[in-house]
């Protein structure tokens, strides 16, 4: 039996849990139902994120103390995770006794090992709010292209990168005053000192091979920075003990939480918290999204490794979340709050199975197309699994299961041999593969009762022992489903229990089909979706967009003179003297493509690699040098202009099938063309 703690990422206590969010923690809890199932002890711990400015703000704008504020929000994030059936052993809060005592023996640790640097750092300072300003609460012009109320790290026009003291023009978000320069002392730790035993930890099979490429090249090519850890007051958080009125950063402490939650878990069982984290006998795994990657596998290593801890067996990471093949919107009721699913009357069991049917061990992104949801539950789920026991179960009612169980061609033998390779999909967190894998059985047992027809059988008393033989069969063929299901699905796992007379509780039971026991009377187990519904939950999560994004473009009143663009573009490339003829224009095949998926290029310094959908399962490869103006989880959804029929070109990183068009001299300052949301991709430009 091995023994493995889990941890899901800690969702931040200044929002609630969304459909995005709700990806990993389902992800997650499969990962350890099936564990449990199989017979390995499997905990799993999770806790709040409490700390940081975001924190103090909203308190301070609600006129709360930063501990009520998240005390609503945990209350919140529990019952939210319950009715999606995530099980935790134990969900706690990264501002408790235990995380503060730990945070302080890892520093302690940290600092004896010899990686912490003291160093100064100027940043801005709002002379009113009296305190520095993170990034996001800095508010300028674009030093790139001019744009105003942008943030401190980043342009929603130009989509540029830069230091919030680059902005021109920049206003505090908390007081609406003129930032100033100051010099604090911050702490660091020294992350290069321990390069190769992360250029080696990194290759030891914990990662995902592309994973581990990518911080090969992004990363451990060269030196890596120092870390900033701390924050100057006021800051919500724990004060650095040797260094008052300084605060470890919100992304020291929080992966510390992982440690102290499971250390609150042991102190209510009995356990002790050293089997857990200082043993050789103990896995850990993390499941994450690729947006904290470097996070967990850059620093939170080095944190491990210096302070005597055990690494990670393995951390898992997954990718984001589009809805109808885009980003989820506030605007278009996309961005779902997992509590208005859970109002919407929908079973939060279907998200389950459906996230299942598409999460692989890659970090492909996952779309959940409203329309693809309906059909996969109605298929899946009620046509082709519970359809099953609906068809059957009425009419073994009295008699109960066959003593003995009859022949049947094979079907439950073959089914068993399948528990291997749908036991190593689960594993390995393909739950893809093991979702069609287990469909395959369902077809092949409901072709075995449409063939023997048991309603049929019914009419014609003489054949009463024939029709409680089939509906053995297909009962065993049903239950046997649901235990390969029963991760996913634990809901259904608990009511087939009560069916069949026999609780569900280990993989093995897939292995000996049940007899003799009693059926109880058959109570509806799922119903089919209506499109109806999830129409008016995304209309339930409609909103006005907010009012500091920007507003689409539209002509100003008194022609074009009002728009003031100057030569200046026009001059940098001056237009192109040869003309070409319709024909030749022709020849070039223009079209509308949807971005699927979009990923760096570790070799290459301006690429990234993007994979185009004209439609269908027409696909494209194309490496595109939109590296500095672009992040790749930005453009997956975004519909673009490719130039499909460019003779295909074979690069050292792949084959190039395309380019996609875009304007500007280069660098940052390179811009897709856009497309309207009305185009669709395979559509030709004309």
């Amino acid at each position: 039996m091995r023994q493995i703690l889990v941890t899901s990422a800690l969702p931040y206590a200044n929002g609630h849990i969304h459909l995005g969010h709700l990806v990993e923690y389902i992800q997650t809890d499969i990962w350890v139902r099936f564990q449990r199932l199989v017979g390995n002890r499997c905990v799993f711990v999770c806790a709040d994120d409490t700390h940081g400015t975001a924190i103090s703000i909203r308190a301070k704008q609600e006129g709360r103390s930063e501990e009520a504020v998240i005390a609503d929000m945990k209350a919140a994030h529990e019952r939210d995770f319950a009715g999606f059936s995530v099980s935790f052993d134990n969900y706690g809060s990264t501002n408790s006794p235990s995380n503060r005592a730990l945070c302080n023996e890892l520093w302690q640790k940290i600092r004896a090992a010899g990686l912490v640097v003291e160093k100064s750092v100027t940043q801005l300072f709002d002379p009113v709010a009296k305190q520095f300003l993170a990034d996001r609460y800095v508010r300028g012009n674009c030093p790139k292209c001019g744009a105003p109320d942008q943030y401190g790290d980043s342009c929603d026009k130009c989509g540029a990168a830069y230091s919030p003291t680059d902005l021109t023009n920049p206003v505090s978000a908390l007081s609406g005053a003129t930032p100033e320069l100051q010099s604090s002392p911050h702490w660091f730790i020294n992350t290069e000192q321990m390069h190769d035993f992360l250029a080696t930890w990194t290759r030891s099979g914990a990662l995902h091979e592309d994973v581990a490429n990518w911080l090969a090249g992004a990363f451990l090519a060269e030196p890596l920075r120092d870390w900033d850890v701390s924050r100057p007051a006021p800051y919500f958080g724990f004060e650095i003990p040797d260094a008052p009125g300084n605060y470890w950063y919100v992304w020291f402490d929080a992966p510390i939480g992982y440690m102290a939650s499971t250390k609150d878990w042991c102190d209510r069982v009995g356990e002790k918290f050293d089997d857990w984290w200082r043993s050789d006998q103990t896995e850990i795994h993390h499941f994450i999204g690729k947006d904290i990657t470097y996070f967990h596998t850059l620093f939170w290593p080095v944190m491990l490794k210096a302070a005597g801890f055990t690494l990670p067996k393995a951390v898992h990471i997954h990718g984001f979340l589009t809805v109808n093949g885009e980003k989820m919107s506030k605007s278009k009721g996309t961005f779902i709050r997992a509590a208005t699913y859970l109002q919407s009357g929908l079973d939060p069991h279907y998200l389950r199975y459906f996230y299942a049917s598409k999460l692989t061990p890659k970090l492909d992104n996952l779309d959940l197309g409203l329309e693809d949801f309906v059909a996969k539950v109605n298929g899946d789920l009620v046509g082709k699994v519970v359809n099953l026991a609906s068809r059957t179960a009425k009419f073994v009612r009295e008699t109960g299961l066959a003593a003995v169980y009859p022949d049947d061609g094979g079907l439950f033998a073959e089914a068993a041999a399948e528990g291997t390779a749908i036991a190593e999909a689960y594993e390995a967190c393909d739950y893809n593969q093991a979702m069609r894998r287990i469909m395959a059985l369902a077809d092949r047992a409901n072709k075995f009762v449409d063939e023997r027809a048991p309603w049929t059988l019914k009419k014609d008393p003489s054949k009463a022992a024939e029709l409680q033989q089939v509906c053995t069969v297909a009962l065993n063929l049903f239950r046997q489903l649901v235990v390969y299901l029963a991760p996913v699905m634990p809901r259904l796992a608990e009511q087939t229990g009560e069916l069949l007379s026999s609780p569900i509780g280990s993989w093995n039971e897939t292995q000996q089909p049940l007899v003799g026991t009693a059926v109880n009377e058959y109570k509806h187990l799922l119903s089919r979706v209506d499109m109806k519904q999830v129409e008016a939950m995304v209309e339930a999560s409609r909103e006005s967009a907010p009012s500091n994004e920007p507003a689409a473009s539209t002509p100003a009143a008194g022609g074009a003179g009002t728009w003031n663009d100057d030569r200046s573009a026009l001059d940098a490339e001056p237009l192109v003297a040869d003309r070409i003829t319709i024909d030749q224009f022709t020849a070039v095949d223009l079209r509308v493509a949807r971005v699927i998926e979009a990923k760096e290029v570790p070799e290459a310094k301006k690429l990234l690699q993007l994979t185009l959908l004209l439609g269908g399962d027409e696909k494209r490869n194309v490496f595109a040098g939109i590296k500095a103006a672009y992040k790749p989880e930005d453009l997956v959804g975004r519909l673009v202009v490719m130039v499909a029929n460019l003779e295909p070109r074979q690069m050292k990183f792949g084959l190039s099938e395309g380019m996609v068009t875009a304007a500007g001299p280069g660098g940052p300052e390179v811009f897709l063309l856009g497309v309207d949301s009305g185009a669709k991709p395979g559509q030709r430009v004309h």
